[in-house]
């Protein structure tokens, strides 16, 4: 018991930031609530540091191997999470309150701390992200169930109080009402489970559907191993868990919900709960012993095939009619939510892999697109059409060109991060023999070429136009730090993508840290990018 105290370290130093953080909120010292942004990012670079020191020994590798999912991950998830979060925390500084702040500092109105929400909101962001760090310590199925809710409660109330509008509260409402009937579902699915196997602890459930598997058959897969019941207890939890990555069908709230909250509260949307959601799908896979090779044929990798085509497939169609950047931005997260779902139905090894690479990618590069719309405003409002964002390279060139970075890793246009990220998904869904899938996933990247080429080339190409003219530089210049810098992160970081697609391996002991070498389908990953980062450089040399 106490080694796992000691394991849940990180968790507690972030638990203790919140407290700390809710407390300062209530100062009268303006100076002391203007810390607060810093207060919280130094708390996450803590707990950091903090897993580095409470998961390297061998105790702490024991009490991780009786998890369910490989021991590396949980270190990883923790360390990604934390380092993505303190660019997350830079994209709201100043834009909690700022009106209420704004009128004390004029001497308009007195402080009071019941109308002051600085502090609850980096408390909520802590509790959020802990609840993320104890997805991957999950042991049963309520442990499993509480730290998806701490993920999610605290962000209905961040989307309520991020700007003082009422299509915030209205966005508000509507993911808590679509979040609790979500919450229903998997937690109907995870009963109808504990009826088929008679436990709700994720190692035992393991043992016990390994023992339906040997005595259905040799060849038995997952369907006939769990039967009928267990089977759609199965599909309901995948449903119930797809709502927090915004997976259809239940990713109808997300481009409501992101267009209503503030950017920086998008931006945190569009990365936290994902993670969650995908290490708890990873954590149900697992227990149910899933291979792709005896199980993609079974109820549970019909729903997952089926779920992977509609989310990518409907995230890109909706993304292509929009208007906003916002709501193109909100379908482009479910449309990767999709190709995500490739990685899990590649299964352990390769596939986790995969997903643990994608998830870095995707929370720099689309963490970068919202700190370009957090850092700008016009007529002291948020950016958010096409309009605004027009011809930004002759007033804020760094925030056009941070933009075209981002929005091009996404797109996976090489060299770039997100381009590395979805080869791995791609090599990895080819490797488990979901051909047709990969194909149906390259045709959806090439849809999403026409309007992520747009949101390059607005910023770059186009000239100004009478909205984008009007655009300035927010008060506070942190959310434009994180956008310069995710933006040099997506093109720098390929140059050392061995090394991080080797610690992906590691994570889900298959690299050099379990033993093995590096499986030659992470090679065919790192080999092109080399290549193309050697054409750059090179042409000549690269030919040759």
């Amino acid at each position: 018991m106490a080694e796992k105290l000691w394991l849940l370290a990180p968790e507690l130093v972030l638990f203790a930031g919140a407290m700390f953080v809710a407390v300062m909120g209530l100062s009268h010292d303006r100076r002391l609530r203007d810390l607060l942004p810093l207060i919280t990012a130094v708390v996450l670079g803590l707990g950091a540091v903090t897993v580095a020191l409470t998961h390297g020994n061998d105790v702490a590798r024991g009490s991780l191997e009786s998890l369910v999912l490989p021991a590396g991950i949980a270190p990883w998830v923790k360390v990604v999470v934390c380092l993505v979060g303190i660019v997350l925390v830079m994209l709201g500084a100043g834009t909690v309150d700022r009106k209420l702040e704004a009128d004390v500092a004029a001497g308009r109105v007195p402080f009071d701390p019941l109308r002051a929400s600085r502090g609850e909101y980096h408390a909520f962001f802590l509790l959020s992200i802990i609840g993320v760090l104890l997805c991957t310590h999950a042991t049963d199925f309520i442990w499993l169930f509480v730290a998806l809710e701490l993920t999610s409660l605290p962000t209905y109330i961040m989307v309520a109080i991020s700007r003082p509008s009422r299509v915030a509260q209205e966005a508000s409402m509507k993911y808590f009402f679509l979040g609790t009937l979500a919450a229903a579902v998997f937690l109907y699915g995870f009963a109808l489970l504990y009826g088929a196997t008679g436990t709700v602890n994720l190692t035992e459930m393991r043992s016990v559907i390994d023992g339906m598997r040997a005595a259905a058959g040799p060849e038995a897969g997952l369907g006939e191993a769990l039967g009928v019941m267990g089977s759609l207890g199965a599909v309901m939890v995948i449903l119930g868990i797809g709502y927090k990555i915004a997976a259809a069908p239940m990713h109808f709230y997300a481009a409501d919900v992101y267009e209503g909250a503030a950017s920086a509260v998008t931006a945190f949307l569009g990365f936290v709960p994902k993670t969650a959601g995908m290490i708890a799908l990873m954590s149900l896979l697992s227990a149910m012993g899933w291979d792709p090779a005896t199980d993609a044929a079974s109820p549970v990798g019909h729903v997952l095939w089926m779920l992977a085509v509609l989310t990518m497939t409907l995230g890109n169609i909706g993304a292509l009619l929009q208007k906003s950047v916002k709501r193109t931005l909100a379908y482009s997260s479910i449309a990767h939510s999709g190709y995500m779902l490739i990685g899990l139905l590649a299964g352990p090894g390769l596939g986790y892999t995969a997903v643990l690479f994608y998830l870095l990618s995707y929370g720099l590069m689309n963490t970068g697109a919202f700190a370009v719309l957090a850092g700008l405003e016009r007529q002291g409002r948020e950016i958010e059409s096409m309009d605004e964002i027009a011809g930004l390279r002759h007033r804020h060139p760094a925030m056009a060109w941070a933009m075209a970075l981002c929005c091009g890793s996404l797109l996976g246009f090489p060299p770039l991060l997100g381009f590395i990220g979805k080869l791995l998904l791609f090599v990895a869904g080819v490797e488990a023999g979901m051909v047709p899938l990969v194909v149906i996933a390259g045709l959806n990247s090439a849809i999403s070429g026409w309007y992520y080429l747009q949101l390059v080339g607005l910023p770059i190409l186009k000239g100004t136009t009478p909205r984008s003219e009007l655009v300035e530089a927010s008060a506070n210049p942190w959310p434009r730090m994180a956008a310069l810098g995710t933006g040099i992160a997506v093109a720098v970081l390929p140059l050392f993508v061995q090394p991080i697609v080797s610690g992906a391996e590691s994570a889900v002991g298959r690299g050099p840290a379990s033993g093995g070498a590096a499986d030659a389908a992470a090679a065919t990953v790192v080999e092109p990018a080399r290549a193309a980062d050697a054409a750059t450089r090179d042409p000549d040399a690269a030919a040759g």
